[in-house]
């Protein structure tokens, strides 16, 4: 019974000292020895009180720590230095301070203090020029400063080749601008068939005019070191020779007109003077032989000239008018030799002038008024007739061929005195073949008729 209340006193004594520590915040060594003093533990009392300190003193120091605002680093809370009590006024921080106050960590600052909404870095930190990284996704190639811009063109196929090519050749022979097939040639990429050009505006050149095969030559001159090389116009003259045998087809006169480009090509040095020489004695096509022979034949004659100016003629209004009259007039003076209405036509549309087709009326009639006989008469209207009835002279063009001798008929008249006559004749004759209309033989100028009297009246003469 004694036993119990010794121990029973004991209990309530450790009760008090502990709850003396817990307000007061501490323990002494003073309350110890007043217990051991007071009282005899036992080893498994004294463990147990010595463990229950242990835990109190960790939570304290723990709670110290996470509030320390001078603390920089982790060996300085080892230290067991102690902070004053965040909750006081001294130790609140700054409403703007980057520490933690979750109560965890280690008491630094948050990203070394450059961390945070709107915070540029660290103090003191120094950023560096970062090359662009095109695999970047926000990567903006217009943003760069130094960016070059090109445009790519797709090189043109056989297929595309032909159907872009042909239109610009076609157009090129209506205005004759070789500037502007250069232009427009430097826009395409033609790749490594730049050659074909050469051979495609020749072969359509062979189905045209002569003019046409003249601006040919022309465009091939101009383009020769700007747009093609030696080599590319070697290319497509080969190619062109292989294929004769078709293109005879639609033009028998290929080959002598193939000839005839590749002389004036050599003269004009857009292909080299050693393109005939490969050829000799190499080829086996009758066709290609008789270009080269061509060439070669038209090269030896005009040595001593160095373009081939002439050998398409000048074509159409390109000729200077007296050339035009000169033409005129020879083709007249062989159809009064030869009689072939056929070669009179045949030279006559050569000469690509339908709006000069008035002076071959005019020279017609002015030749037969000159001629003496019938038969430049009856000639010259069988030849207009047949110019009529074709459509290669056209009303507007008989009517001014007429008018323009009917204007100069009083100067005809002093060197051809009965000019009139014939030309009263003439245009009778012209009516009823249905070459003139009616309304151009009634305009036909007469001269006035003088009769004389019989000796009688004294010969005077009367009107």
């Amino acid at each position: 019974m004694n036993s119990r209340r010794t121990l029973q006193c004991r209990h309530n004594e450790q009760n008090k000292i502990q709850g003396k520590g817990e307000e007061d915040g501490s323990y002494g060594s003073e309350d110890l020895n007043e217990l051991e003093v007071n009282g005899n533990w036992t080893p498994q009392e004294k463990a147990l009180h010595e463990a229950r300190l242990k835990a109190k003193a960790k939570r304290r120091l723990r709670k110290s720590s996470s509030r320390d605002s001078n603390r920089e680093s982790f060996s300085d809370s080892v230290s067991g230095e102690l902070s004053t009590d965040p909750h006081s006024p001294k130790g609140k921080n700054a409403v703007n301070d980057r520490k933690s106050r979750t109560g965890k960590g280690r008491g630094l600052p948050k990203k070394g203090g450059a961390g945070g909404k709107g915070v540029w870095g660290a103090a003191g930190m120094v950023y560096e020029v970062e090359e662009p990284d095109a695999k970047d996704p926000n990567y903006d190639e217009s943003s760069q400063v130094n960016t070059v811009y090109a445009t790519v063109v797709p090189e043109l196929d056989e297929r595309e080749l032909e159907k872009t090519i042909n239109p610009i050749v076609q157009e090129y022979f209506e205005h004759g601008d070789t500037k502007e097939v250069e232009m427009l040639l430097k826009e395409l990429n033609l790749g490594h068939h730049k050659y074909e050009f050469s051979s495609l505006a020749v072969s359509l050149s062979l189905e045209g005019k002569a003019s046409h095969r003249e601006l040919t030559s022309r465009l091939l001159s101009d383009l020769s070191g700007k747009v093609l090389s030696e080599k590319d116009m070697s290319r497509a003259f080969d190619k062109m020779l292989k294929e004769l045998p078709d293109l005879i087809l639609d033009t028998p006169e290929a080959p002598q007109m193939l000839g005839q480009f590749i002389a004036r090509a050599i003269a004009d040095h857009a292909l080299p003077m050693s393109f005939l020489d490969c050829y000799k004695g190499k080829v086996d096509c009758d066709h290609a032989r008789a270009a080269l022979d061509r060439a070669s034949v038209l090269l030896s004659m005009k040595r001593k000239i160095m373009r081939l100016d002439n050998v398409w003629g000048v074509g159409g209004g390109q000729r200077p008018v007296k050339h035009l009259i000169k033409e005129m007039n020879l083709l007249l003076k062989e159809y009064l030799v030869s009689g072939e209405l056929s070669e009179a036509e045949h030279c006559l549309r050569d000469l690509e002038v339908p709006h000069f087709h008035h002076e071959l009326v005019y020279e017609a009639v002015v030749m037969v008024l000159e001629s003496t006989g019938d038969i430049a008469l009856q000639m010259m209207v069988k030849l207009l007739k047949a110019f009529w009835q074709t459509g290669l002279i056209t009303l507007d063009q008989m009517n001014r061929g007429f008018q323009r001798v009917y204007d100069e008929l009083p100067e005809i008249n002093l060197d051809v005195p009965h000019a009139h006559s014939i030309m009263e004749t003439f245009v009778d004759l012209c009516y009823q073949e249905s070459v003139i209309t009616k309304q151009l033989r009634d305009s036909c100028p007469t001269r006035g008729r003088k009769r004389f009297v019989s000796e009688g009246d004294g010969g005077i003469v009367k009107s």
